[in-house]
């Protein structure tokens, strides 16, 4: 890739981040906005770890990981702290690697 073309993909990020400041400008946003924007940044950092959880390269893969993510899932939803959901998920992971292989 060329050093001229993430030059201007960056010149290019920071105009729309710039526009955005000049077209809403002091107005503020409707509250359901907001309330949508202030969930994309979770929603974009779910759908990575599941893209990475199920495939592997350019294949759909079903294996232990998903067990993993399950378990964390589960955890993060009966509010476990965090650190505690990635040990589980990562021992639940590691679990069934043990048993099948």
């Amino acid at each position: 890739m060329s050093w001229w073309l993430v030059a201007w993909l960056s010149l290019g990020a920071y105009a729309f981040k710039v526009l955005g400041f000049v077209v809403v400008g002091n107005r503020k946003l409707p509250e359901l906005m907001t309330r949508c924007l202030l969930l994309i940044p979770a929603a974009l950092l779910a759908a990575l770890v599941v893209k990475d959880a199920a495939s592997t390269g350019q294949q759909l893969v079903l294996d232990e990981r998903m067990l993993g993510l399950g378990v964390a899932a589960v955890a993060a939803w009966r509010r476990v702290p965090l650190i505690a959901v990635v040990v589980l998920a990562a021992g639940a992971t590691a679990l069934l690697r043990a048993a099948t292989g």
